[in-house]
């Protein structure tokens, strides 16, 4: 069988209810999302590792839970080093290794090193950092991490330096400063002479293209990481208007029609029957979005979810997945069952009929079984993590919460005087109770102890498939720390 191409489009911050394939009320349509969806697997049921970008690209690209790592909350910035681990495989490891060409196109926002005259000095809230020398080769990038080819940005499209870089250089040294606090907001920050933030994502999809229409001939990992819907929310002009929602919905759309291209792309190379898409998002819809402007014109992108993008509610991480292979998966499929994005290196390691060892893809479970319509997996529980660190554990019907709150941005937020006043944990049977409206953590002691215990196993064990134990990195204050104290 020959093998197939692949091509992983992850959408950021675009909410599971933005696909109108999956929300019956979404007032506009999302036709080449819905095309993914009809032509393959829509999943209902499937959730990011965390419910912000950074975390969520991790345990992607490396199989392994992003609490795992250094970072234990929040996201890196656009000049932050490197986050995955020197020595780490990662999923384009994993293909380049089996005779693929492997390329990332987007936004990283994953960490590299950059080059400094002197001290590299930290700015807060992702701002400017001094003595960047932009003429030199940028360290452990994703080329550093199994791609033969990389071209995007650093960080989110909000987050200087507003460069492209294209492998480990930048292209165009930065020559002036630009920024917009208004209502499509990016940080002030240094910009290379033709850096037109408008632009970024039909350029970043020509490159594309042109990937696929250079490397049509040999097995081909393309992994594109959009830089939308994310702010600054920027619709071009023949996009504004469209949804006839606000510029959120506009941009939305724009995203849509970017992934049409790619799939006539395919289409146009004769490429369709060997080659995966894949489409998901890496967190739920953003509050920048304009929730209330939004539901004014009858749209809501968590769909019936609570919680938005950074919550450890099912909005922060309950994403849209949609992925079609002509050759495994039946058109029209639905699968319920509850997915984790962090699945693709074990899938792929399966299609390929490879054997992971016991460092590589430490949370990740094949979904292949799945894919073609079976029963087929063994994914025990699903774990999720909020923006302030606050991990959940969900298994079968049961999701239990470690926190009062949202452990994000919706109410009640952390260290709030509503949340004060909450229970310590939460337990929601998603079966009954899907919008977590009703906390029954004080009705099924038996159900909290049990899944107390899983998730203690799976930190202290650093892994959670079956395998020999392995180490986690940076210090072990994850905001829940106490329970883990508390099991042992």
């Amino acid at each position: 069988m020959k093998k197939p191409n692949i091509i992983y489009i992850l959408a950021d911050d675009m909410g599971y209810g933005d696909i109108s394939y999956l929300n019956e009320k979404c007032p506009f349509e999302t036709k080449y999302f819905d095309q993914i969806a009809r032509e393959g697997m829509c999943f209902t049921d499937a959730h990011s590792t965390s419910a912000v970008c950074t975390p969520s690209r991790y345990g992607i690209l490396t199989g392994r839970y992003n609490w795992r790592s250094r970072l234990k909350s929040g996201v890196v910035g656009g000049y932050t080093p490197h986050l995955i681990e020197d020595g780490r495989k990662t999923v384009a490891n994993l293909l380049k290794d089996a005779g693929y060409y492997t390329a990332c196109i987007g936004k990283w926002h994953l960490g590299m090193d950059w080059p400094c005259n002197g001290e590299f000095v930290s700015v807060p809230n992702f701002g400017v950092v001094e003595n960047v020398d932009y003429s030199q080769p940028i360290q452990k990038g994703p080329v550093d991490f199994g791609f033969d080819y990389y071209y995007g940005i650093s960080g989110s499209l909000d987050m200087p330096p507003y460069v492209y870089i294209e492998n480990k250089h930048v292209v165009e040294v930065p020559t002036r400063t630009t920024s917009d606090t208004g209502k499509r907001f990016w940080r002030e920050g240094p910009t290379a002479p033709n850096f037109d933030h408008e632009q970024v994502l039909p350029q970043l999809t020509d490159k594309v293209l042109e990937t696929i229409e250079a490397h049509q001939e040999e097995p081909f990992f393309i992994y594109f990481p959009l830089p939308a819907p994310h702010t600054p929310i920027l619709p071009t002009k023949e996009w504004l208007g469209k949804s006839g929602t606000n510029e959120y919905g506009d941009f939305v759309m724009m995203c849509d029609a970017m992934v049409g291209k790619v799939l006539d792309k395919i289409q146009a190379c004769g490429l369709e029957e060997d080659t995966i898409v894949i489409y998901t998002s890496d967190n739920g819809c953003s509050p920048c979005a304009n929730y209330k402007e939004l539901e004014a014109k009858g749209h809501n992108p968590s769909y019936i979810f609570r919680g938005t993008k950074a919550d450890i509610y099912e909005g922060g991480h309950r994403i849209p997945l949609l992925i079609k292979w002509p050759q495994a998966i039946p058109a029209r499929s639905h699968c319920e069952e509850p997915v984790c994005l962090v699945d693709l290196m074990a899938t792929m390691a399966e299609v390929l009929s490879i054997t992971l060892p016991d460092d590589m893809g430490e949370d990740s479970v094949s979904a292949l079984g799945l894919w073609k319509g079976g029963k087929d997996y063994a994914r025990e529980a699903v774990v999720h993590q909020s923006i302030d660190g606050s991990l959940s554990i969900r298994k079968g019907k049961y999701k239990l919460e470690m926190c009062k709150g949202s452990g994000g941005w919706s109410a009640p937020m952390p260290d709030s005087k509503e949340e004060e006043a909450l229970s310590t944990f939460q337990l929601y049977d998603l079966e009954a109770d899907v919008r977590e409206q009703h906390n029954i953590y004080d009705q099924q002691p038996d159900v909290v102890q049990e899944l107390r215990t899983l998730l203690t196993r799976y930190v202290k064990e650093g892994r959670s498939t079956p395998g020999v134990p392995q180490q986690n990195n940076g210090a072990a204050v994850w905001s829940t720390i106490r329970w883990i104290e508390e099991e042992a």
